[in-house]
Parts: structure tokens; C-alpha cells; sequence
């Protein structure tokens, strides 16, 4: 019963993590594909 409940804490913590990164680099992405465009 612990170890189902400190895997789904961990796997959720897994989660907003990954999904963190995917913002933050898809802002980034997004911010470098502006600076292109106005440069272009």
C-alpha cells in the first residue's frame, strides 16, 4: 500500500516535471522562432 502510493507521488512529481520542461523549452522555441522571423 506505501510503495502504490509513493509511486504515484513520484510519478506525479515525474509529470509536472516533464511537462515544465516542454513549456519552458517551447517558450524558448517560440522566442528564437520570433527573433528569426523579425530578423528574416
Amino acid at each position: 500500500m506505501e510503495r502504490s502510493r509513493c509511486f504515484i507521488m513520484s510519478g506525479s512529481a515525474i509529470m509536472m516535471m516533464v511537462i515544465g520542461m516542454v513549456v519552458i523549452w517551447g517558450g524558448l522555441a517560440l522566442s528564437i522562432a520570433n527573433l528569426f522571423k523579425k530578423k528574416a
